[in-house]
């Protein structure tokens, strides 16, 4: 064994307490440290020939180059991309994952597949959905997505009378995937499966509103030729708008579609008795994404696809080798995505659901929508600055009063980027700033501050 792997192991108790020790300095400094932090990359370091510094001298190399230039994205007023933290039990859940270091993908090995699909269970009673919906975790949603989109190919397949598993996309002919507001991932997903980007179709929304309107869409049912696939969202990126999922799913009475719903951070809506009825319906998708990096609050990467089509999912994914089990009744999670390699990322889920509970979640979601309530309520009332649409859930879709554009909507926001960080959008055509609150660590104090450091500012750049 190599000289400074054999002492790193000797020391290994000793090493981890070390580490352990520096995350808790990180975690218990993010109230103080720069939310993004306008610090560029270190002098290069090349790693040369030789064998290396070991553990103890890595940690300290990392002390000093990369961790002053990290953001505090684990913490309070990080309100970009729809992040969340790590519960205290979700990172006990990660740590022991990567000192466990399973590849739940086999049969042959069982206990991961066990806890995924005990975890799966556990977050299919949380979003209202039946038993008819089986479920495997994924990286995030763009792969959430696109698993779910590919079973919607193999079923458009399947009406058409061809295997496209077998055959390829080209035997479909045209395909024809209808959307109000669909996330950017859906075009990327299309893309990957070879569907292209033209297969998505923009439907027309309600007036002010970026929830799909169910008259166009059964216009564009109607017009489409065989059928196709409808992508609803429960929870659109900029104002948290919601398609009527029931009404889109009583159009298949008339026509023939697959349904997904992308509900990446959306579906949490299912955990408070006030917004539940925002996702009336989620269970008559047939395939549904969730991202649970968001509101879950695990570590990247994890999110969960559902589907009620194993058997074609299977069909898509299945992976035939004699080191690999058979599809079966319940086939091994190799069988099901992409992954033939599958991190236990159920584990970090299964701790914070257990920890905390349905409760637990609750709370964290309506603390969350109460702060971006008050966020919403502080910006209408800031001078120079304008609420672009109601606070439906948990974002803030704001811009400046007066000549907001990019490129001083992206001075505001690095303006305040030490207190809070924002994600720059455009919304009816409008440059905006878009705050995401998601985070399990968020208070109002958090919020306070978020506005007060907003309308400085607003005054500064006036």
């Amino acid at each position: 064994m190599h000289p400074e792997l054999a002492a790193d192991l000797d020391r290994l108790p000793a090493l981890l307490e070390e580490t352990r020790q520096r995350a808790v300095a990180f975690l218990g400094g993010l109230d103080q440290r720069p939310v993004v932090t306008s610090a560029g990359a270190p002098a290069p370091v090349s790693l040369g020939d030789g064998g290396g510094i070991g553990l103890r001298a890595a940690l300290a190399e990392f002390a000093e180059r990369w961790e002053p230039r990290l953001s505090a994205s684990a913490g309070p007023r990080y309100f970009g991309f729809v992040t969340g933290g790590a519960t205290p039990a979700a990172l006990a859940g990660d740590w022991l994952t990567a000192a466990a270091d399973q590849n739940s993908n086999s049969s042959l090995d069982p206990a991961g597949q066990h806890l995924e699909r005990e975890t799966v269970g556990w977050l299919r009673e949380l979003f209202g959905l039946s038993a008819a919906h089986t479920g495997t975790f994924v990286s995030g949603a763009t792969m959430s997505n696109t698993v779910g989109l590919a079973i919607a190919r193999e079923w458009l397949g399947e009406r058409l009378g061809v295997d496209v598993a077998e055959d390829g996309a080209g035997a479909l002919g045209r395909v024809r995937v209808l959307s109000g507001s669909a996330h950017s991932s859906i075009a990327k997903a299309l893309s990957v499966l070879g569907l292209g980007r033209s297969a998505l179709t923009a439907v027309p929304t309600l007036p002010g509103r970026e929830a799909v309107d169910p008259a166009e869409l059964e216009r564009a049912l109607a017009e489409a030729d065989g059928p196709c696939v409808v992508v609803a969202n429960a929870g659109t990126v900029n104002t948290v708008d919601f398609d009527d999922l029931r009404a889109i799913a009583a159009l298949r009475e008339r026509y023939d579609f697959w349904l997904h719903v992308d509900g990446a951070f959306g579906a949490f809506a299912a955990l408070t008795p006030e917004h539940a009825g925002l996702v009336a319906g989620l269970d008559l998708a047939d395939s549904v994404c969730v991202d649970l990096h968001k509101w879950l609050n695990v570590p990247y990467d994890s999110a969960v696809q559902f589907t009620r089509r194993r058997d074609l999912q299977a069909r898509v994914f299945q992976n035939a080798a004699a080191y690999l089990g058979p599809l079966g009744e319940h086939p091994d999670l190799v069988h099901l995505t992409p992954e033939n390699s599958h991190r236990l990322r159920a584990l970090a889920a299964w701790f914070t659901l257990r920890a905390y509970g349905r409760a637990g979640h609750r709370e964290i979601v309506e603390r969350c929508v109460a702060g971006a309530r008050a966020l919403g309520e502080a910006v209408a009332g800031t001078d120079g600055l304008r609420l672009l649409a109601p606070v439906r859930l948990n974002v803030v879709c704001f811009t400046l009063a007066e000549d907001p554009t990019a490129e001083r909507l992206a001075d505001l926001a690095a303006e305040v980027a030490g207190e809070a960080f924002f994600t720059p959008t455009r919304y009816a055509g409008v440059p905006a700033l878009r705050a995401a609150f998601s985070n399990w660590r968020t208070t109002e104090a958090d919020v306070r501050r978020t506005a007060e450091a907003l309308a400085r500012a607003v005054v500064k750049s006036a």
